[in-house]
C-alpha cells in the first residue's frame, strides 16, 4: 500500500493553505493554454475605436502632420498595452486553480518513505491525513479518529464538518482535495485526482472566458458610429468645397482634417486615465482592481450577489445566546477576543449584566449568575482550543483548533473566567474524543477536593437524552424545545452536562451516565456591523442585494432577517435551496439561496444576466471561483481568500469589507460620467467644427478654417484639456440614482442631443464672431479659428458639474495652458507662418471671448444629465 502524508501544521486556515499551495509547483487538475503575444495585440487592434484611430493615423501623416501623427500613434501603443497587460493578468485564474493541490508527498514504498510530488498520487493510493494537512486529492476514508474538517473553501459553509467510518451519511465517510484538517487524524483510500476530483471540476468550470464589459461594448459601438459618420461629413465637406470651386487638393486636405478633428482621438486616453485614476483610488480604500475596465463596469452593477461567511459575517463562530434551566443571556462582543458583555433575556445585543464584563446596566440574580458561570466553565473545561493574545503583525485576537470551542472558550472570558487558571484548577484526567457518531465530547477533570468532575458537550439530539441526562423529564422537554427555537432562528446549539465521580470509570465513556444538565450555549457567525448599512446603501443606489451561500437554509434566512435582506415575518420558503434557476422560476423573486455549489452560483449568475442585469459576486473559496469569473464584476476578499477566487476576481478586496464594494461603485459612477462628460465636449466640438465648415461658405466664408487649423483646435481641446477632464470629482447624487441599463448607449439618455446642441451654439457663436470681423475688414479667418477655440474650452467649464471645486485643479490649469497655446498661433511667428494666422489686436478679441462665455453659458443652463 501506498501511503501519502504532510507534514502537520496546527492552526492552518483553509485560506491560508489556499494561498500556501498557489505558491507550489504545478498540478495537472486544470492546464495553462498560453495565447501568442501577437495574437492579443491583434485582438486589441482590431477594436473599431482602435481601427479608427489607425485611420487618423494614416491620414496625418498622408497631409504631413507628423506631430499629430505621433500623438495619436502613442494613444494607440498605450492602450493597447494596457488592454494585454490586463488580459494576461485575468487568465491566471486557471492556472492558479491548477497549483491547488497538496504541493508534495511522503509516500511509504517498498517499506520506506520517499518524498515525491503529489501530482504523483492516483486513485488506490492510502493518503495518510493529520491536524494541519491538507487534503491532496478526492479520497474514502477507511479509518479516522475525531476527524474535524475545514471545507469553506468548497462549500462556503462556515462550520467544520465531522467525518468518520460509517457515518450515517454516505458524504461524511469522504474527504476532498484543498480542504484542511483541523483536528484528528485519518487514513483514506484516493478515489479521484486531477480532472475528475471536485477541483477539477470547478477548474472546467472557469475555461468560458470573460464577455466584454458594458463599457468596451458601448465603445466599440460608438466607434462604428464615429467612422461612418466622420467619413460621411467629411466627404460632404469635400464635395461642397469642389461645387464652389475651391482646389481639389486643398479640399482634400481639409476634409482629412475634418475626420481627425471629428473622431475623438483622445477618447481611448481619457477611458485609460479615468479608470486608472479610479483604480488608484479604489486601491487607497482597499479595493484593488485588476481589470481596468472592471472600474467602470461597477458603476453599472444593479445585482450584487454576495456569499455569507466572511463577507456578510465575521467568519468566524460567536456564542450570542445562553440557555440555563432557570435563566437565559444574550452574549455580545466582536471576534475571539475574550472582551464583551453578557445580559439577561433574549433582548438586542448590548444588553449588560453585572459582574460579566466592563460593563454593566441589569444585575442578574445569585442563581442565574451561578447557572452561568457553571455551564461556561464546564465549557471552557471540555475543550482542546487556545485563545491566541493580539501580537504585533495581529491586532485581532486569535485562536487555534476547531472554531466552536474556540468560541465557547471566548464566551467563558467573556464571564471572567480564565482558561489557563481553569485547567489549573481542574487538571485533565481522561477524555472521550468527539466524534461523527457520537456527536458528543467528555473530559474528566481532577478537583480540588480530590474527586473528579466529568464535563460532557454535545449536540442537543447526542446530549438531551434519558441515556445521558439524570434530571427531571420536564427539564429535559424544555431544553429540546430551547434547542429546535435556537436551531430554527440559524443558531448551532450545544448542549452541556457535568457529573461529580468519586473514581475514573473503566471505559471513560461509562462518565456519559446520569450527568446534570448544565445549559445550552448558541453559536452564530455574526454579522459584521456594518453589513446591514452597507446592504441599505446598495439598494439606495438601485443595486439589488442576492445571498448566495453553501450554509444551510436556516442559517442563511437567520443571516438575512438580521441585515434587512429579508422581513422578519418571511416564511422558510423565502429561501431557495440546492438548486438552479430552472427550478425556482423567475430568480428576480428571490433574495436568498441556500446549500449552493459551484455549478449552481454559476447558474444564478447567468440568469440574472440572461435578464439584462450586470451582476457583481463576492466570494472567498475556490467554489466561488467560477461564479466569480463568469459575473460582471467579480469580487473576492483579499485577507482571507483564496489565490483562485482572487486571480478570478477583478477586484479584490483588501480589507474584507462588503463596504468597500459600495465606495468602488461610486467610482465606477464617477468615470462613467466624465467619460460621458468627455463625449459631450469632444463630438460637441467635432459637430462645431464641421457644421463651421459647412455653413461657412453659405455666408461668404470661402474656406473658414486651413487643415493645421482645424488640427492646432483639435490638439488643444482632445490633448491635455480633454484628459484632464477623466480627474472630475464624483458628481453630487451619483450614489442616489439607479445603475445605467447596460444595454443603454453611451450617447443615450438625452447625451447625444446635448453634444448636437452645444455644438450648433459653438458653431453660431464662432461664426458670428467671423462675420462680424469680416463684415468689419478684420482678420475673420484667425478671429474664427480663436473664437472656436475659445467656445469648445468654454463648454468645458460649463460641464462641470461642481464649478469652483478644488478637486481637480488640473482641468482649469489644462484649459488655461489650452488658451495660452491658442494664442502663441497667433503671436509667435514660428506657429502664425505654420498654421497661417495674424494677430489680433485687443478689440478683436472680444469677439473670442464672447463665444467662449457663451459656450460656458450653453454648458451651464444643462449641465445636468451627463
Amino acid at each position: 500500500m501506498t501511503v501519502a502524508a504532510h507534514a502537520p501544521e496546527p492552526g492552518l486556515t483553509s485560506a491560508e493553505a489556499a494561498r500556501r499551495l498557489a505558491e507550489h509547483g504545478p498540478n495537472e487538475v486544470a492546464a495553462d493554454r498560453r495565447v501568442p503575444l501577437w495574437s492579443r495585440v491583434g485582438a486589441q487592434l482590431r477594436d473599431p475605436l482602435i481601427t479608427v484611430l489607425l485611420a487618423a493615423v494614416a491620414l496625418t501623416l498622408a497631409i504631413g502632420d507628423q506631430p499629430d501623427a505621433v500623438v495619436i500613434a502613442l494613444v494607440i501603443v498605450v492602450n493597447t498595452t494596457v488592454g494585454v497587460v490586463q488580459e494576461v493578468r485575468a487568465e491566471s485564474a486557471v492556472a492558479a486553480l491548477s497549483r491547488l493541490s497538496a504541493p508534495a508527498a511522503r509516500v511509504l514504498r517498498d517499506g520506506e518513505q520517499r518524498g515525491v510530488p503529489s501530482t504523483g498520487i492516483v486513485p488506490g493510493d492510502a493518503v495518510a491525513l493529520a491536524e494541519g494537512d491538507i487534503v491532496p486529492a478526492d479520497a474514502r476514508l477507511v479509518d479516522s479518529a475525531a476527524l474535524l474538517l475545514d471545507e469553506s473553501m468548497l462549500t462556503g459553509e462556515s462550520l467544520p464538518v465531522a467525518k468518520a467510518v460509517g457515518a450515517a451519511v454516505p458524504e461524511d465517510e469522504t474527504v476532498r482535495a484543498g480542504t484542511v484538517v483541523l483536528r484528528g487524524r485519518a487514513l483514506a483510500v484516493v478515489t479521484a485526482t486531477g480532472a475528475d476530483s471536485a477541483l477539477g471540476r470547478i477548474a472546467a468550470l472557469l475555461r468560458p472566458q470573460p464577455e466584454p464589459t458594458p463599457l468596451q461594448r458601448r465603445l466599440a459601438g460608438l466607434g462604428r458610429v464615429l467612422a461612418a459618420v466622420a467619413v460621411g461629413l467629411c466627404a460632404v465637406v469635400f464635395v461642397v468645397g469642389l461645387l464652389r470651386h475651391q482646389p481639389p487638393g486643398e479640399m482634400g486636405v481639409t476634409a482629412i482634417s475634418l475626420a481627425v478633428a471629428a473622431v475623438p482621438e483622445s477618447l481611448p486616453a481619457v477611458v485609460t486615465l479615468a479608470l486608472a485614476l479610479g483604480a488608484r483610488r479604489m486601491a487607497a480604500r482597499h479595493a484593488v482592481v485588476r481589470r481596468l475596465p472592471a472600474v467602470e463596469t461597477l458603476g453599472s452593477v444593479s445585482v450584487l450577489a454576495t456569499d455569507k461567511t466572511g463577507t456578510l459575517t465575521e467568519g468566524r463562530m460567536v456564542v450570542e445566546r445562553l440557555w440555563t434551566p432557570h435563566s437565559t443571556a444574550v452574549v455580545t462582543g466582536h471576534g475571539y477576543g475574550p472582551a464583551g458583555v453578557t445580559g439577561h433575556g433574549y433582548g438586542p445585543a448590548g444588553v449588560t449584566g453585572h459582574g460579566y464584563g466592563p460593563a454593566g446596566g441589569i444585575e442578574l440574580d445569585g442563581d442565574a449568575e451561578d447557572e452561568v458561570r457553571s455551564l461556561l466553565t464546564a465549557a471552557a473545561l471540555c475543550n482542546d482550543a487556545v485563545l491566541r493574545p493580539p501580537t504585533e503583525a495581529d491586532d485581532e485576537w486569535g485562536a487555534l483548533g476547531d472554531p466552536t470551542e474556540a468560541a465557547l472558550l471566548t464566551a467563558a472570558g467573556k464571564a471572567g473566567l480564565n482558561h489557563g487558571q481553569l485547567q489549573e484548577a481542574w487538571p485533565r484526567t481522561a477524555e472521550v474524543p468527539f466524534d461523527s457518531l457520537r456527536k458528543r465530547m467528555t473530559t474528566v477533570h481532577r478537583t480540588a477536593e480530590g474527586g473528579l468532575l466529568a464535563c460532557l458537550k454535545g449536540a442537543p439530539e447526542a446530549v438531551l437524552a434519558p441515556a445521558v441526562l439524570d434530571g427531571p423529564p420536564e427539564l429535559v422537554e424544555r431544553a429540546r424545545k430551547a434547542a429546535a427555537a435556537l436551531a430554527t432562528e440559524g443558531y448551532r446549539v450545544l448542549a452541556v452536562a457535568e457529573r461529580h465521580l468519586d473514581h475514573l470509570p473503566d471505559p471513560p465513556e461509562k462518565a456519559e451516565h446520569g450527568l446534570r444538565l448544565l445549559g445550552l450555549a448558541a453559536l452564530a457567525d455574526p454579522p459584521k456591523p456594518s453589513a446591514a448599512a452597507t446592504l441599505a446603501a446598495c439598494r439606495r443606489a438601485g443595486i439589488l442585494p442576492v445571498l448566495v451561500t453553501g450554509d444551510h437554509p436556516a442559517t442563511a434566512r437567520a443571516l438575512a432577517v438580521r441585515v434587512g435582506l429579508l422581513e422578519a415575518s418571511a416564511g422558510p420558503e423565502a429561501v431557495v435551496s440546492g438548486q438552479g434557476p430552472a427550478g425556482i422560476g423567475d430568480p428576480t423573486q428571490v433574495r436568498v439561496f441556500a446549500r449552493t455549489d459551484p455549478r449552481q452560483k454559476l447558474d444564478i449568475i447567468q440568469a440574472w444576466r440572461a435578464r439584462g442585469a450586470v451582476t457583481a459576486m463576492t466570494g472567498d473559496g475556490v467554489n466561488d471561483g467560477p461564479a466569480l469569473r463568469q459575473a460582471d464584476i467579480g469580487v473576492a476578499m483579499g485577507r482571507r481568500g483564496t489565490e483562485v477566487a482572487r486571480q478570478a476576481a477583478d477586484l479584490v478586496l483588501a480589507d474584507d469589507e462588503l463596504a468597500t464594494v459600495v465606495g468602488a461603485v461610486a467610482e465606477g459612477r464617477r468615470v462613467y460620467d466624465n467619460i460621458r462628460r468627455f463625449l459631450v465636449y469632444g463630438l460637441a466640438g467635432g459637430a462645431a467644427e464641421i457644421l463651421v465648415m459647412l455653413a461657412g461658405p453659405l455666408f461668404g466664408l470661402a474656406l473658414p478654417l486651413r487643415a493645421g487649423q482645424i488640427l492646432w483646435i483639435n490638439l488643444l481641446t482632445h490633448g491635455l484639456t480633454g484628459v484632464a477632464m477623466g480627474a472630475e470629482p464624483l458628481s453630487p447624487g451619483a450614489m442616489a440614482r439607479p445603475p445605467r441599463p447596460p444595454r443603454q448607449h453611451i450617447l443615450g439618455s438625452g447625451v447625444w442631443q446635448r453634444v448636437l446642441l452645444l455644438g450648433v451654439v459653438a458653431a453660431a457663436a464662432s461664426l458670428g464672431a467671423a462675420l462680424w470681423a469680416h463684415g468689419g475688414e478684420r482678420p475673420w479667418q484667425s478671429v474664427l479659428f480663436l473664437a472656436l477655440l475659445a467656445a469648445q474650452l468654454g463648454v468645458v467649464l460649463g460641464l462641470r458639474e461642481r464649478l469652483l471645486t478644488r478637486a481637480n485643479l488640473f482641468l482649469p490649469l489644462a484649459v488655461l495652458a489650452s488658451a495660452a497655446l491658442g494664442a502663441a498661433a497667433l503671436y509667435l511667428p514660428f506657429l502664425r507662418d505654420v498654421l497661417d494666422t495674424v494677430p489680433l489686436s485687443w478689440s478683436d478679441l472680444a469677439a473670442p471671448v464672447v463665444a467662449g462665455l457663451v459656450g460656458f453659458v450653453a454648458a451651464r443652463l444643462r449641465k445636468q444629465g451627463i
